[in-house]
């Protein structure tokens, strides 16, 4: 298999330095969205939302990342803003995922078409009847992915992708995960663990599948709780962040004591309003973005 070429894709990392990015706008994808048929909560406003990713792009972008943009377009996928989940970028391609949202079975092909554009060849694809979001995918070192098999994704999807990932020395690791508030509100692996660097996460322990965080354990990771108060008031929102590099990290504002623990443990922490677009449409600053690129 040839190598990929330098700085153009591979982010087998969760918080090596942002270097190239897949965005979406909200501005056309949630222009018309039913909030009812989203799943999204009473706080939703597309103009406001619109807003919010409008700035939260220039966080990233002020990080230093090139953020190459999905067509802005109102073709009824609300959901694509979240682009974290339809792809995975490893340093052999892409692998195209399987959504287990139904109203999202169109995005990786979104996906496809942009690596297609971009010069990233497309390592694997997960088939029907396999599911795997990208939310619930989450790199512990560069040959080690945990896969969190829940609401949507399936035993078969993270079989698929360890067949895939197996040949170019990626071991994968399945861990289940309950199922919380509901079908319709997903808890992906991501909602009770955000990376800060290769040795820290973010967490909140009571939801974490017991072996994962064994594993954590075992691998010298230290773990920083999140605040459980600020966790359920969010809906797990408080702990998505977003790494731009170790310790530097996008998180959504509002939730201080989170804040303050991440500070506390060596964090530089960049914040946005995002009560509209995160809080309202259950995905935070690690879902609106998919790294092609951690160098």
């Amino acid at each position: 298999m040839n190598p990929r070429p330098s700085n153009a894709y591979g982010a087998q990392s969760m918080a090596a330095p942002l270097a190239r990015v897949l965005m979406r706008s909200a501005a056309g994808a949630m222009r018309g969205a039913d909030a009812r048929r989203w799943h999204y909560g009473p706080g939703f406003d597309p103009a406001r939302a619109a807003a919010q990713h409008k700035a939260f792009a220039e966080l990233v972008a002020s990080s230093g990342a090139t953020v190459d943009w999905l067509p802005d377009a109102d073709d009824g996928l609300a959901d694509s803003v979240f682009t974290h989940d339809p792809s995975l970028v490893t340093e052999r391609g892409a692998v195209i995922l399987s959504m287990g949202k139904a109203l999202r079975e169109s995005e990786p092909a979104l996906h496809e078409r942009a690596y297609a554009a971009m010069g990233v060849p497309i390592l694997g694809r997960i088939e029907k009847p396999g599911q795997v979001e990208g939310g619930d995918c989450v790199w512990i070192d560069r040959t080690t992915l945990a896969v969190g098999r829940g609401v949507r994704t399936n035993q078969a999807g993270i079989q698929q992708l360890a067949n895939i990932l197996g040949p170019i020395g990626v071991t994968v690791f399945g861990y289940d995960l309950p199922l919380w508030q509901g079908e319709e509100a997903c808890l992906h692996l991501m909602s009770v663990i955000s990376p800060l660097a290769d040795d820290l996460a973010l967490v909140f322990s009571p939801l974490l599948p017991a072996p994962f965080w064994q594993l954590l354990r075992d691998r010298g990771i230290v773990l920083v709780e999140g605040d459980a108060g600020e966790f359920h008031a969010s809906n797990g929102l408080s702990l998505n962040v977003l790494p731009t590099a170790p310790r530097q990290v996008i998180a959504v504002a509002g939730f201080p004591k989170t804040q303050a623990a991440m500070e506390a443990a060596g964090c530089t922490v960049m914040t946005f309003e995002a009560d509209a677009l995160c809080i309202a449409c259950e995905g935070g600053p690690t879902c609106l973005t998919r790294p092609v690129l951690r160098a």
